[in-house]
């Protein structure tokens, strides 16, 4: 099942820079595995946004909640998902 996920970042500027910085590590280190095992399989960033799109590529909801869930940035996210399904006129073969 593909997915749009759009996230979109609010890291409260209260917080102390070396505290973001960990939480940012520790995000990236998990999308990239994720992106590694085919699971999360692009990811744009919006220009001038800390914002991004991505489309994730899972078995069910509960496995795209999950992932979610567990991005050590979601407490400070806004997360909107959209099912996809191929379209008819595409001519791409990896985008089912």
């Amino acid at each position: 099942m593909l997915f749009h996920v759009r996230m979109d970042v609010n890291i409260p500027s209260d917080m102390p820079g070396h505290v973001a910085d960990e939480i940012k590590t520790r995000e990236k280190a998990y999308s990239q595995e994720l992106q590694r095992n085919g699971k999360w399989r692009h990811i744009w960033r919006l220009v001038g946004e800390y914002a991004n799109h991505s489309v994730f590529d899972v078995e069910s909801n509960e496995e795209l909640h999950t992932i979610l869930i567990n991005l050590p940035l979601f407490q400070y996210m806004k997360i909107s998902v959209t099912p996809l399904c191929r379209h008819p006129s595409s001519v791409s073969d990896d985008d089912a």
